[in-house]
């Protein structure tokens, strides 16, 4: 069984946001989504200061089993980037939720944390 920790948001697309105060979150890939990818061999992601609209691809992850895109789930600008992924993508396999976040936004708009799923919605969709 998934790990879906209840404080968290998530989106269809097996993103989770992690709200780090001052209208920014840590943004990451859930644990179910990590086991379904398999053994994360690397990932790709943006330069701070990059801007997405939601939804927009941010990077890659490549698994040994398959390569899927990373999409924001909010708008906002990348404020920071998990760089110790360079050295060690396996951190998203043991620690998806910690040591494997991938990149923190400050939101452009604040409000569509709303639209995002919450635990009980994101558990009911994986099962």
């Amino acid at each position: 069984m998934a790990n879906v920790p209840a404080d968290l948001k998530y989106t269809e697309e097996h993103e989770y946001v992690k709200s780090a105060g001052a209208g920014e979150v840590v943004v990451g890939i859930t644990d179910y989504a990590q086991g379904e990818l398999g053994d994360v061999v690397f990932v790709e992601l943006p330069k701070v200061g990059a801007s997405y609209k939601r939804m927009d691809s941010f990077g890659t992850i490549e698994a040994v089993k398959a390569v899927s895109e990373l999409y924001s789930p909010l708008a906002g600008e990348v404020v920071a980037v998990n760089d110790a992924l360079d050295a060690n993508p396996a951190l998203v396999n043991t620690d998806p939720y910690g040591a494997g976040w991938m990149i923190r936004l400050r939101l452009t708009d604040p409000a569509e944390l709303d639209s995002l799923l919450d635990a009980a919605a994101y558990e009911g969709k994986i099962g």
